[in-house]
């Protein structure tokens, strides 16, 4: 099965307990053409798995994809889960809260969106928004963080009783990467749409939110449910870590079809 090995991914990944000024730009010894290769390699084996998963409904994953504006969220979406089926596959997308969901308990609109046994679902932003953008947006307090990171402990270990394996995800990029992609959407009208007043806002608080999210990935790393910092200033390699560490749970499950006793023979078909 052709992802990378856990020696490369341990290469590749960064340390969320340190900080995030790894070099985004780091290859890891992997090309552009090798690493679409592999990932074109590794969908059907991907989509097998999620056939599996969807047979055998005991247990269901969930991926939560965070990273700065431009960090490529949508796109590691679009390129990693396409060859999978829709069937039994959900993408919810979490914008500021409003206020109805400002009013309520911060983790209630992801709880929602939890997958059933057998599905797959993912959340392009997370609930640890509600740690870290709810402060630059002023929707809550310093002082409410340290409560906030042990609910989220608290949800994420409810989550485990409840059979839904949690992946973890945190595009790393750059400064300079993100300034590069906020240009090309500007010269771009196909992209205006993509852009906000609070995306350059955003930019030029980017070294601040930086640190904070870094304090926040270092105070939530446990080993029940680790961080997994991907290096997102080249989005092939991006997309190859992403489905690669998709691959490597799938493979913790260590699935098989299921053979229940079938409701009638061959024979009594051929009759019929």
């Amino acid at each position: 099965m052709p992802r990378l090995s856990d020696t490369l991914l341990a290469a590749c990944l960064g340390d969320p307990r340190t900080s995030l000024c790894a070099d985004a730009e780091r290859l890891c010894g992997l090309d552009h053409d090798g690493a679409r290769t592999q990932l074109a390699a590794l969908k059907p084996w991907l989509l097998e798995q999620q056939h599996l998963l969807w047979a055998r409904k005991q247990e269901a994953l969930l991926i939560w994809l965070q990273g700065p504006d431009c960090a490529g969220k949508d796109g590691a979406i679009r390129q990693v889960f396409s060859g999978l089926s829709p069937i039994g596959l959900s993408v919810h997308n979490f914008r500021q809260p409003s206020v109805a969901e400002r009013a309520e308990g911060f983790l209630e609109r992801y709880r929602r969106c939890l997958p059933a046994p057998g599905e797959i679902a993912l959340f392009n932003r997370t609930p640890y928004e509600g740690a870290a953008c709810d402060l630059f947006d002023g929707f809550c307090a310093v002082a409410e963080i340290p409560a906030r990171l042990a609910q989220l402990a608290a949800f994420e270990d409810e989550l485990a009783g409840r059979g839904i394996r949690l992946l973890k995800v945190y595009l790393q990029i750059s400064r300079t990467e993100q300034k590069a992609r906020l240009r090309k959407r500007l010269l771009d009208p196909r992209k205006h749409w993509k852009l906000c007043a609070a995306d350059l806002d955003a930019h030029r608080q980017f070294q601040a939110r930086e640190a904070h999210w870094a304090g926040i990935l270092a105070a939530s790393q446990r080993p029940q449910a680790p961080w997994q910092l991907i290096p997102a200033n080249h989005k092939w390699l991006r997309d190859l870590l992403l489905a690669s560490l998709l691959a490597r749970e799938f493979e913790r499950l260590d699935q098989h079809w299921p053979s229940p006793p079938l409701p009638f023979s061959l024979a009594e078909l051929e009759r019929a």
